[in-house]
């Protein structure tokens, strides 16, 4: 019968939904000293200590002894929890931590949406363990309550990005009332009452908490808080406006955990030292493939997850990954910096200035960072933030002895459970009754799994799913096939016995798709993906990848998306080199990365509905190219598959599919440009010109040239865009392409102007606009006539530049194209002002405004903000300009754009 018990109130428990008599307050406490601790041992001195503190009685070992019977009497109704006896102490074993309403609250708060957030709120009945004295109940009675308060504090925070605030200032003045000094719930607070509409009452308290903090501890408010005090006042922070977002990236909490009490509290330690010295801690955890790292590390985190109230973010770094090179830093830090809410618009284009303003992002703030799985030192130093108010934890199979002495690094190797340990582990997964009835075997298990964790979670996955088989037989079958080595230089290699029988008690659709999926590209994989490469329906899929999991081959994460472990990935594909024949590996890898193309190809002509239609073989038999509605829907898809799709290309090209590898370029193009992948722009499309090498279509050699050209040209390269965009050109007018021979000129337009010759970028936009005229091709039309007035426009040429962008906005307008009237727009505010109509010039410049941020489009937002402060201030308005300037002046540094920062600083200084 399904069991609950309760900490969050009164302490209580049910069974098949009954309350339970849990006995007298003694007994209530030793529950409760347990159930905090589900599923792990709780040592008998630290039980003692819980229950009687300093008042322990002689007798308290054998009066605990008694309430645990008493208590397992209560709850023998259900066979979903045990009371059990480990070596030196006692264990609360149930089926689920969340049974335990407090694991079920830490949870959903670890999800940090709204919905969570309140359902977790929801799950409080009062004052936690109420009813408990001593001092052990009043001591996590205050943690639990900074937990709920964190809660409530991030629950806050959601409503805030999402633009509310006016609604929330009467329980945020409460709370203020009871937090005077927490700044989080002042920035909070004085955020609500500003979108409320009560400036002056948010500068009022600020100036409040302002005295108070100099007063009580001698100390100004933090940079953050001081610098919402600067947006209040100059009243530059609208309602609506959201916050940067306080990323939630840790991967859900391992279950069960158990031992690994000395490096738990060796992270503790260094955080512990870390904060009382105002240093940055950075933690090293070394160890062998399997041996449990990322295990210790996601437990460590989420248990201290408080103490990172600013966020946590999370990257695998891919360091030993079988299928693919480690993550690059610059891709871990673009991760990071749109989990902080940084567009892709406002990245910089060099790595070491990502990794600059990813540190000016997480200075003073405390968060946690956690690096999975890293190669070496080289690829974490990127990573590292420059304050001294973050934690890294860093995991890997090698030492990083470089990380150590040249960061301080604390060195916390990780080896193998002990025998009590793995023990303990087993019990959890299997139950003290099953593992109590073959101690035998039991230590047999424990000796051939040698401490790993991995190895360990497997045997019981086995043990679990044959509950008629005994453990004695797993283990003979074990030891007649032997463990193999698990050696951290060779990142291939681990448990392959363990493994060989496991795939072997698969059943043959499982079994055949186990080996398909060590083939695949990409780090993991979706089940459309999945139904593809093993030819199976969507059900019959779903049921295999659950058995898969279930025998833990795989992992599927909160997205729905499903992993392999690094080692268990390997011996899969050893699987399919070994038993599959080519024929059907082929068919199967084909499969998928047909869907892949296929899917990508729908959701590209969402994204950019005008672009020419290129010519597709049909799919494969067996593919189901997975439905994409909409243009949001198209976007999601392409964020969760990016990686999957960039291995997808690399593994097309290795097989020889040369249409294919030039598909899938084609179809990333519009999402990588608008997204600013730059880096991997340029790589998908290299890739991609190199197969139009193979083809017989001259005008997939166009193509390919011209967009190895444009992602040159994002990334400053102009020597090397030039190159390849004249080389496109020569081929489109030997063949007569004329579209091909447009885009081109616009592109090459573009290059030279970012060169500085506008003359050049004049000519080429002249005659892209002939081209497309010469076509009936509207858009393209309206996009070069924008550019001939803009070019015309630096020339100083006003009536020619004004009479073209005006044409063009005409056209955008005919055809609802928002962004293309924004940037009409944005020309014509440039020409009236310099033509002396600054009022024009206004009106211009805040209609390309408006449409520039309904898109998203922030960097070009800077530029306009820039260019509106000089009409302003012709028109004798110095106060909006400067506002605009100060704004513009936020977003230039934030995208790094020091020169044009410099600039606008020089503007504000000069301008009174």
């Amino acid at each position: 019968m399904e069991v609950r018990f309760g900490l969050l109130g009164e302490v209580t428990a049910h069974v098949g939904g009954r309350p339970v008599d849990l006995g007298p307050a003694r007994q209530r406490c030793v529950l409760a000293a347990l159930a905090v601790d589900a599923n792990r041992v709780v040592p008998l001195d630290t039980l003692v200590e819980r229950v009687w503190g300093a008042a322990t009685p002689r007798r308290g070992p054998a009066a605990l002894h008694s309430y645990i019977s008493r208590l397992r009497q209560a709850l023998a109704g259900s066979a979903e929890v045990d009371l059990v006896r480990r070596s030196g102490g006692y264990a609360l074993v149930v089926r689920d931590d969340r049974d335990v309403d407090l694991h079920r609250f830490r949870e959903l708060a670890g999800r940090a949406d709204a919905a969570s957030l309140t359902e977790a709120l929801g799950l409080w009945r009062g004052e936690p363990l109420d009813g408990l004295t001593g001092d052990w109940a009043a001591a996590e009675r205050v943690r639990l309550r900074r937990e709920r308060l964190t809660a409530e504090h991030d629950l806050v925070d959601v409503v805030l990005r999402a633009g509310g605030g006016g609604e929330l200032v009467a329980d945020l003045a409460e709370r203020a009332a009871r937090h005077p000094l927490d700044e989080r719930v002042a920035g909070q607070y004085l955020t609500a009452l500003h979108r409320a509409g009560r400036r002056a009452d948010a500068l009022e308290h600020y100036e409040r908490l302002r005295r108070r903090l100099a007063d009580e501890l001698g100390t100004d408010p933090s940079a953050p808080l001081r610098d919402l005090h600067r947006r209040i006042v100059d009243d530059d922070e609208r309602p609506g406006t959201t916050r940067a977002p306080v990323p939630r990236q840790l991967p859900a909490a391992p279950r069960p955990f158990t031992g690994r009490g000395r490096e738990l509290d060796a992270l503790t330690a260094a955080l512990d030292r870390g904060s009382a010295g105002r240093t940055v801690v950075i933690s090293a955890i070394a160890g062998a493939g399997g041996i449990g790292k990322t295990w210790l590390a996601l437990h460590w985190a989420h248990r201290h997850v408080d103490r990172f109230p600013d966020g946590q973010l999370f990257v695998d770094l891919r360091g030993f990954s079988p299928d693919s090179t480690p993550m690059a830093p610059a891709a871990a830090l673009r991760g990071f910096l749109a989990a902080l809410g940084v567009e892709p618009t406002r990245l910089p284009v060099e790595p070491h200035a990502q990794a600059a303003l990813f540190r000016s992002l997480v200075v003073d703030q405390r968060m946690l960072i956690v690096a999975d799985n890293a190669a070496d030192a080289a690829q974490v130093t990127p990573l590292l933030p420059g304050g001294d108010s973050c934690t890294v934890l860093v995991t890997s199979r090698r030492r990083l002895p470089s990380l150590i002495a040249g960061h301080g690094a604390r060195h916390v190797p990780l080896d193998a459970l002990s025998d009590d340990e793995s023990r303990a582990l087993l019990t959890a997964r299997l139950g003290s009754g099953r593992v109590g009835a073959e101690p035998a075997a039991v230590a047999e298990l424990i000796r051939l799994c040698g401490g790993f964790p991995l190895a360990l979670g497997i045997v019981a996955s086995r043990a679990h799913t044959q509950l008629d088989q005994p453990l004695a037989a797993l283990a003979d079958e074990l030891r007649d096939l032997g463990l193999g080595a698990l050696d951290e230089d060779d990142p291939t290699a681990g448990l392959p016995a363990v493994l060989s029988w496991s795939y072997r008690a698969l059943p043959a659709d499982q079994a055949a798709a186990f080996a398909l999926l060590g083939t695949a590209p990409g780090p993991d994989i979706g089940l459309p993906a999945t139904a593809s490469l093993t030819g199976l329906s969507p059900r019959g899929t779903k049921a295999v990848l659950r058995g898969l999991e279930q025998a833990s081959l795989l992992t599927q994460d909160t997205g729905g998306r499903y992993h392999m472990h690094d080692l268990i990935r390997a011996y899969a594909a050893g699987i399919a080199q070994r038993d599959l024949d080519e024929r059907t590996r082929l068919a199967g890898l084909r499969r998928v990365l047909d869907f892949y193309a296929h899917t990508a190809h729908a959701a590209a002509v969402l994204l950019h509905p005008d672009r020419p239609a290129i010519h597709r073989e049909p799919p494969a038999p067996g593919v189901r190219p997975q439905p994409v509605p909409d243009v949001p829907a198209a976007v999601a898809w392409f964020d969760a598959e990016h990686r999957a799709l960039l291995a997808a290309q690399r593994t097309a090209e290795a097989a020889g599919w040369h249409r294919l590898v030039w598909l899938l370029a084609w179809t990333l193009t519009t999402f990588q440009q608008r997204r600013g992948h730059r880096d991997d722009q340029l790589a998908t499309w290299r890739t991609g010109l190199a197969a139009a090498e193979h083809l017989p279509d001259p005008a997939d050699h166009v193509l390919a040239h011209r967009l190895v050209g444009l992602a040159y040209s994002n990334l400053l390269r102009h020597d090397e865009a030039i190159g390849h965009l004249r080389e496109a050109l020569a081929l489109a007018e030997r063949h007569g392409d004329t579209m091909q021979q447009a885009e081109n000129h616009r592109v090459l337009a573009g290059v030279w102007d970012l060169s500085g010759d506008n003359r050049s970028a004049l000519e080429h936009s002249v005659r892209a606009l002939d081209l497309f005229r010469a076509l009936g091709e509207p858009v393209g039309e309206a996009d070069a006539l924008n550019d001939v007035g803009w070019y015309a426009a630096q020339l100083g040429e006003y009536d020619t530049a004004r009479d073209h962008c005006r044409a063009a906005l005409a056209l955008y307008r005919r055809h609802d194209d928002q962004a293309g009237e924004a940037a009409a727009s944005d020309s014509l505010g440039y020409i009236a002002h310099h033509t002396g109509a600054h009022a024009e010039a206004v009106h211009h410049y805040e209609r390309a405004l408006t449409l520039y941020r309904d898109h998203g489009n922030t960097f070009s937002v800077a530029n306009t903000l820039d260019d509106l402060g000089h009409p302003h201030l012709a028109l004798g308005r110095p106060d909006l300009a400067r506002a605009v300037w100060r704004e513009a002046l936020e977003l230039f540094r934030a995208q790094d754009r020091a020169a044009d920062a410099e600039r606008v600083e020089r503007q504000l200084d000069t301008t009174h």
